[in-house]
């Protein structure tokens, strides 16, 4: 464990990079930041030049490979960082000059038992992506298979948990400090960015994302999940199917590629909602750079690092939320809020149904290149104070895609409503798994649940309470006060009442001697 100074050291270093990219000048003039941050920011920024406009994901880039994946992870939260520093950290791109494949080639060869040339018969040395936490190369299997194989960067576990042992310092002072930094509750937030980044670094894990969510797709027509190679893989090394297709950042191709745009933008909304809300586990990093477009228009999705998994209980919240905006029917999102502990019993039920009114409003009938899902959630961060709403970290990182995916959708068709393309979905959704059919089907599985687990607590009983054995009961006993029992019930005089009796009894014995009855 690190001690405090190495901590304070770290985030002065980081801080003066990020004075020096004018970063810090939102947090020192912000009245809600504790005064304590306010001070080390001071020092921080000491000597240093900064510019006219902040570039915040200039200076999470120039921190290192953690501080890329955070501020990320930061430009979902504009209620932590502020509007400008979120709207500016969408543009943080993951991308960092590669490791030469001579460097990679002993590590990666030491992960597996057969020597590489058995198992693929050539590796581009050349990388296709380099990020913060691996790169990908192209290769061909001994078998003949074109495929892509992703390798971790070396050292990269071991300076990420240097890093985020700052971060969860860091977090827990400043959250310590109360106010509204114990509301935004940064430490939770830390905890959920160690568990997404932990998932990343170990390559096994995302191989069994990639796994879990082609099952869960395969009913979806026209979006697919490259199939693994399990033979080759293990925590360091992911080896999955190579993809041709055109990246859905480039419009162009797409069109001299004569695809719809309109349709491929409505499709993939379409496969996000049915990720997050019908299965509860979705692509959690659905930027542009991880989606293909096939020849024949199927859109393909890689880099299965950071997922998403909501409760069901939290989905039908989630579609209840999404349906009632698009409706016009705040009350009952207003009351979905109160009803999931959102926000606190105290507040009125009416009062927060008209603040999320001033949010939905403006945006009902219009198309995004108008106003957009982002802006929604940026309004709703906006009330969260007034109304002492604690950040839900559950649901940050379906934030943070639903951003991505109306980027990616308005980039493709500038005037698809977002709103329009949700709700026959949404509702549909809702009717399946929350109508009278749906409310009976659940009744009848946890009422056979219960059936089943009878067995079980009956068993439960007789180990707790056994059955008498063959042997006559025994007969009444009568019950005998026990000496001690009587003491304790009537305690004797304590040594006051002991020092009188003895005084009395020496009067009575000189009395009885002056009378001459003694002696």
């Amino acid at each position: 464990m690190s001690r405090p100074s190495t901590h304070i050291w770290r985030l002065l270093k980081w801080g003066r990079i990020a004075a020096r990219h004018g970063a810090l000048r939102g947090i020192e003039n912000d009245p809600n930041a504790p005064v304590p941050v306010k001070k080390l920011i001071r020092i921080a920024r000491l000597g240093t030049r900064q510019p006219a406009t902040p570039d915040y994901a200039g200076a999470f880039r120039a921190i290192g490979p953690a501080a890329i994946k955070l501020g990320q992870s930061l430009a979902t939260r504009p209620d932590l960082v502020g509007d400008e520093a979120a709207q500016n950290l969408l543009s943080l791109q993951d991308n960092l000059p590669p490791v030469p494949f001579e460097r990679l080639r002993p590590a990666v060869a030491s992960t597996f038992v057969q020597p590489l040339n058995a198992l693929y018969q050539s590796i581009d040395p050349d990388p296709v992506g380099a990020a913060s936490i691996a790169q990908v190369h192209k290769a061909v299997t001994s078998d003949g298979r074109t495929v892509a194989v992703k390798m971790l960067r070396p050292g990269i576990r071991e300076q990420f948990a240097r890093d985020i042992a700052t971060y969860e310092w860091a977090a827990a002072h400043v959250e310590a400090m109360g106010g509204e930094a114990a509301r935004l509750r940064p430490s939770l937030t830390i905890a959920n960015f160690k568990r997404w980044t932990n998932s990343e670094l170990d390559l096994r894990r995302e191989a069994a994302s990639a796994s879990e969510l082609a099952e869960a797709m395969k009913g979806f027509a026209g979006y697919r999940i490259p199939a693994v190679d399990w033979d080759r893989t293990n925590g360091r090394v992911l080896t999955i199917e190579w993809i041709d297709g055109i990246k859905m950042s480039d419009r162009k191709a797409l069109l001299e590629a004569g695809h719809d745009l309109d349709q491929l933008a409505e499709r993939l909304v379409l496969a996000f909602l049915t990720q997050a809300i019908s299965y509860g586990y979705f692509h959690a990093d659905m930027h542009q750079g991880n989606l293909f477009v096939e020849p024949d228009g199927t859109i393909a999705a890689i880099d299965f690092g950071i997922m998403g998994r909501i409760d069901r209980r939290a989905r039908q919240w989630l579609a209840e939320i999404l349906y009632g905006l698009t409706t016009g029917n705040y009350r009952r999102v207003a009351e979905i809020h109160f009803e999931a502990q959102y926000v606190p019993s105290y507040h009125s039920v009416g009062e927060f149904a008209t603040a999320l009114r001033a949010v939905g409003e403006p945006m009902r009938g219009k198309p995004v290149s108008e106003l957009s899902v982002g802006q929604m959630l940026d309004g709703l961060f906006a009330i969260t104070r007034d109304f002492d709403m604690q950040t839900q970290p559950h649901l940050l990182l379906l934030q943070k895609t639903m951003v991505m995916v109306e980027g990616i959708a308005t980039q493709l068709n500038p005037k698809i409503n977002m709103w329009d393309v949700s709700a026959p979905f949404v509702r549909n959704w809702i009717r399946d798994e929350l109508g009278p059919e749906a409310a009976i089907a659940d009744r009848l599985r946890e009422d056979a649940d219960t059936i089943q687990r009878i067995p079980a607590l009956i068993r439960r009983l007789e180990e707790k309470f056994p059955p008498r054995g063959g042997a006559p009961d025994p007969p009444p006993l009568p019950e005998i006060e026990l000496m001690w029992e009587r003491k304790e019930r009537k305690p004797g005089p304590g040594w006051l009442g002991q020092a009188a009796l003895l005084l009395a009894g020496a009067g009575l014995m000189a009395g009885l001697f002056a009378f001459g009855v003694l002696g």
